[in-house]
């Protein structure tokens, strides 16, 4: 591996490309630290001390790279992006202009990547008003200083304003990085806020009665769950395809064999994010309420991963979510009538509906074996913890997914790259 990386290096075009990588994102850990202005950073760091958050809000600060709860012109990161990507994407079941669009090749792709945009400066506007009006209350809960001291109508502004830039420009630094760099600058961008995190989760571990035990404990889950998800990720169930000889012209075409490769995890990390965003709200919702009254105590008793209610309702969405996300975004209609359109078919099914029908059986069974794996890596991690006595980690199974995931593509890419200029790649 180091002598590919060497190799890397020594490529002018590729080594270029991994300088601009690694240059955009020490520039967006750099933007995480920077406070939004009017921010007080003595009395924020107070109030990180002193009081706890919400679920949500603390896997939406690790998406984040910490930026959030920093109050930084990062804070929201490249959260927006995230959630405007998905809801474009689920929007083409909604409105058939946007199926259109995806099914119009570049052009198309160039229009949602437009749409995606708009969605993202929205949402940051939304996301940063909530921010900055709950900062001194619902934000840190029991603080007791202000982390914006004077809250006034145009120092919220101009903090709203500061963090939809910075959303902006993480959304630009992403896109160069996907352009200019090594693999998805998106994805990137959240393994480096991810990876980030690693040494102040061990240092919070290190701090408890039994450190060594304790910290011995994570790093053999996190290896443990590493291996899992390398094995998981890389999975896939392929369908075997032919495709008949066509003669156009003079020239022959068809007559091959491929197939069609169906991950065991297609839904990736989306559906452990849904569920525990919609099993953190209620939790937020208290935050707001008396908190002597009985409903606001039953919430917080309940909502949380210690509560093993939570724990089964987390494990039933995920799956549920899994499949939700699938038949969304996997159409098995339209890979048969793209097949039969080329002379394509799958040995043994007729094409046509017959194998639409096929696919939607083969998936839904790969689907199981996803669905349960995201659940049991999502929750091996809160039952570890809730046995150290550790509350609230900003790094979890979904961490461990995107860091994996991101990591094995990123170096297939570089391995691609290598191969097209005839180097002995990462992978071999």
């Amino acid at each position: 591996m180091l002598k590919a990386l060497a190799s890397a290096f020594r490529t002018p075009d590729l080594r270029t490309k991994l300088l601009v990588t690694m240059l955009i994102m020490a520039l967006y850990r750099l933007g995480t630290y920077v406070p939004a202005p009017f921010v007080s950073y003595t009395n924020l760091q107070k109030c990180l001390d002193e009081a706890g958050t919400a679920d949500l809000l603390t896997m939406m600060n690790m998406f984040a790279g910490g930026g959030m709860l920093q109050l930084s012109i990062f804070a929201l990161g490249i959260m927006p992006y995230i959630t405007a990507s998905i809801i474009v994407q689920l929007m083409r079941v909604v409105i058939p202009r946007f199926e259109e669009l995806h099914k119009e090749g570049q052009t198309g792709q160039a229009k949602l990547t437009e749409y995606t945009r708009y969605v993202t400066i929205f949402l940051a506007i939304l996301q940063s008003s909530v921010i900055a009006s709950v900062a001194n209350s619902a934000l840190f809960p029991g603080c007791s200083v202000k982390p914006i001291p004077d809250a006034s109508v145009p120092t919220l502004l101009l903090i709203i304003v500061t963090m939809t830039a910075g959303t902006g420009l993480v959304m630009w630094l992403a896109e160069i990085i996907t352009e200019r760099g090594v693999g998805n600058g998106m994805s990137l961008l959240i393994f480096t806020g991810i990876a980030a995190n690693f040494p102040a989760l061990v240092g919070t571990v290190a701090k408890g009665a039994n450190p060594v035990k304790d910290v011995s404990v994570v790093l053999v889950m996190f290896l443990a769950i590493t291996l899992v998800v390398v094995f998981v990720e890389q999975s896939q169930r392929r369908i075997p395809v032919q495709y008949a000889k066509r003669v156009v012209g003079r020239r022959t075409y068809g007559g091959t064999s491929t197939y069609i490769p169906i991950k065991v995890n297609m839904a990736n990390v989306i559906p452990v994010i849904f569920a525990s965003s919609i099993l953190s709200i209620p939790q937020m919702v208290a935050t707001f309420g008396d908190q002597t009254k009985p409903w606001v105590q039953w919430v917080s008793a309940n909502f949380s991963y210690t509560s093993p209610w939570y724990l089964a309702a987390y494990a039933l969405l995920i799956i549920f979510f899994a499949f939700f996300y699938t038949s969304i975004t996997f159409n098995p209609e339209e890979i048969a009538d793209n097949m039969k359109r080329y002379g394509g078919f799958i040995p043994g099914i007729r094409a046509g509906q017959p194998t639409a029908d096929y696919l939607r059986y083969v998936i839904n069974r790969v689907n199981w074996v996803g669905a349960i794996y995201l659940a049991i890596v999502a929750m091996i991690p809160y039952l570890v913890f809730n046995s150290l006595g550790i509350q609230r980690m900003g790094i979890g199974g979904t961490s461990i997914i995107i860091l994996v995931g991101v990591g094995l593509q990123t170096v297939k890419d570089i391995d691609a790259q290598l191969q097209q200029r005839h180097y002995e790649g990462f992978l071999r």
